[in-house]
């Protein structure tokens, strides 16, 4: 079962996620042949906003230990995560991407849906694309939303790559790899 992880930093948490980097990162090196995607997201003076974890896992009961017991969340640095189901559309993982780690923006668009499933299928043309696939309910069944990596000219144009309207709410969040790959 694939999952999306997203773990957003609390405010004033930066010196302590600084002081736990190589914790945070040896955990992660743990669950590294489970990894899809990882990396933070980014305010626009590059300091980090959260920690974006795509993770193939084999239930909802691992997926959950492997957000809350992460050094980072354990000693207070995360205010809140958000944990999903989620289905790896282009069935690859960042480190397959094609246009590699570097070059372009990169941006970690969510959309938290509203009504009926949309963009279930991978956009034609978009060989921009890192990672993509819906949100999923705790079951399986019923999408909430969808998630993407892309490597875009901008936030507008990464925002683009969902149908707008079909979405209670679309976050754009600049990200990067990470990991040490």
């Amino acid at each position: 079962m694939e999952f999306l992880c997203y773990h957003r930093d609390r405010s004033g948490s930066l010196a302590l996620r600084y002081e736990l980097g190589e914790r945070h990162w040896a955990y992660m090196d743990g669950f590294e042949p489970e990894l899809i995607a990882r990396g933070p997201t980014l305010a626009d003076d590059d300091t980090p906003t959260g920690s974006l974890h795509l993770v193939d896992l084999p239930n909802p009961a691992a997926a959950r230990a492997f957000a809350f017991d992460e050094p980072n969340y354990q000693a207070g640095v995360y205010r809140d995560v958000l944990l999903r189901r989620w289905r790896n559309s282009l069935g690859r993982t960042m480190w397959d991407f094609p246009g590699g780690p570097t070059g372009g923006s990169r941006y970690f668009v969510l959309g938290l849906g509203e009504g009926p499933a949309a963009d279930l299928a991978v956009p034609a043309g978009q060989d921009d694309l890192i990672a993509y696939g819906p949100l999923l309910s705790d079951d399986g069944t019923t999408w909430v939303g969808t998630a993407v990596l892309i490597v875009a000219l901008d936030p507008a144009e990464a925002r683009a790559v969902l149908t707008q309207e079909r979405y209670a709410t679309i976050e754009v969040h600049r990200w990067t790899f990470g990991g040490r790959r």
